[in-house]
């Protein structure tokens, strides 16, 4: 074992010890938005219709999260408890059997998208016939490359738990760069228009996945000193994992079918609304992609202290989270209300559709504060295995979107009202998980 020794987060300074993991994480799920909206960028030049097409395909790919987070954050968490403990063994066996997992569940997914792309694109019920068309050709040709993003997605969650998320960040750096430049070839060049784009980010998967394995095999700061490709089946540890996934998997899966019974309400208003708002929330996540990549770092430095049994280490490191997403939140508050214009207008930039998002934007900036503060509650809870009290609060909260989105948008509030509804269940989710996590009962959180 050579990772764990030089990045054991379970000594040093804590901000420095957080920050060199958070800081790669940041930029690794940054690259991965930046597929998206490299996508966006390019197909907004084509047309609204497109961007509306890939951003209802897109929905299927966060779909696919849900999925993909029991190998990876079956990884994060046994692994990162396991090096805590200086268990060497039992940390290659957890992260063996995320990877299993992984590819079981990557190889089905990718084969419902590819048989039911059709069935799928028409959820959306969208006006333009074209538009559900675009869809399904989309899906189908990104179905090659869900197997190769759940493996990646393994690998990803071994490097954090080890401490050493410089390594993935390296990676997906290069597969966005390869995405970036092919996307305008395949698209304008060879005019494949969505199809394009979707080729370019299946081969972008592949290359970062050939990455990955090279990366846990061979390279120099590697989690582990061997990775056999034999894999050692421990019912026990699939157990475990399950048990600490199941409920991330459940509240990830019914997060983006309830936000995607919100997009098919936003795509009544027309193809111009779901547009509007796919490219909003690409901004938006400026936000809470810094507050996820501090939320896995706590994952991953937590578990690593819980392991080595150091609770006021564990203390210390939430209050500083709480402290850096905080002026995170409130600085992503002000952006978005007074600049949120002009960075939509990098990716549409017909001006009615400019000011539609400046209304989007301006909306969602209430809510993110208590996003990134929930990420940090969230993160504080995952890295003890103590999965289920984030994922109940953010089941029950999103559980109410859909209705109060449709209630709202049946006003004279219009489109306005489904964009209020996600601000509101967001507060409430943010708020409720951090009380939560406030008023704990400190001898009920350890679970060992």
């Amino acid at each position: 074992m050579t990772a764990p020794n030089k990045y054991s987060l379970t000594e040093g300074g804590i901000l420095s010890k957080l920050l060199l993991v958070a800081l790669p994480i940041m930029g690794t799920q940054f690259m991965q938005m930046a597929y998206n909206l490299t996508d966006m960028f390019w197909l907004g030049r084509v047309g609204s219709d497109a961007v509306a097409a890939s951003g209802a395909a897109g929905m299927y790919l966060w779909l696919s999260m849900s999925f993909m987070l029991i190998g990876r954050m079956g990884a994060e968490i046994g692994v990162a408890q396991s090096l805590g403990r200086r268990d060497a063994r039992a940390a290659l066996v957890f992260s063996q059997n995320a990877m299993l997992m992984g590819i079981v569940l990557g190889l089905l997914y990718g084969l419902c998208m590819f048989i039911f792309n059709k069935e799928l694109a028409g959820f959306y019920n969208f006006r333009e016939a074209q538009v559900t068309k675009d869809a399904a050709a989309y899906l189908a040709i990104v179905a090659w490359g869900i197997p190769a993003a759940f493996i990646s997605a393994v690998i990803n969650g071994s490097f954090n738990a080890s401490g050493n998320s410089r390594t993935p960040f390296i990676l997906n750096g290069i597969g966005l760069g390869v995405n970036v430049i092919l996307d305008p070839v395949f698209i304008f060049v060879l005019r494949m228009g969505v199809r394009g784009a979707a080729i370019a980010t299946v081969i972008a998967q592949l290359i970062v996945c050939a990455g990955m394995i090279a990366a846990i095999k061979w390279f120099k700061d590697r989690p582990f000193e061997r990775y056999p490709i034999k894999i050692r089946f421990e019912k026990e540890k699939v157990i475990l994992m399950l048990k600490w996934t199941i409920p991330i998997a459940l509240e990830a899966f019914l997060f983006c079918f309830l936000s995607m019974v919100t997009s098919r309400i936003e795509a009544s208003f027309g193809a111009h609304a779901m547009a509007t708002s796919k490219v909003g929330s690409q901004i938006e996540s400026l936000s809470w992609l810094i507050g996820g990549g501090f939320g896995s770092a706590l994952v991953a430095f937590i578990g690593q202290n819980y392991g080595a049994g150091k609770w006021d280490r564990i203390r210390r490191g939430v209050r500083v989270s709480a402290l850096a997403m905080s002026a995170w939140g409130i600085f992503v508050t002000l952006l978005l209300w007074f600049a949120g214009g002009f960075l939509f207008s990098l990716f549409l930039p017909d001006p009615e559709l400019v000011m539609l998002g400046t209304r989007y934007l301006r909306i969602l900036a209430f809510c993110q504060l208590t996003m990134n503060l929930e990420a940090v509650a969230a993160g504080a809870f995952k890295g003890i295995g103590r999965t289920m009290a984030p994922s109940a609060v953010s089941i029950i909260s999103n559980l109410i979107r859909p209705g109060l989105a449709l209630g709202l948008s049946r006003t004279s509030l219009g489109l306005n009202g489904v964009w209020i509804a996600i601000t509101i269940t967001s507060c409430i989710r943010g708020v409720w998980i951090c009380l939560w996590y406030v008023f704990r009962k400190t001898d009920k959180l350890d679970n060992r």
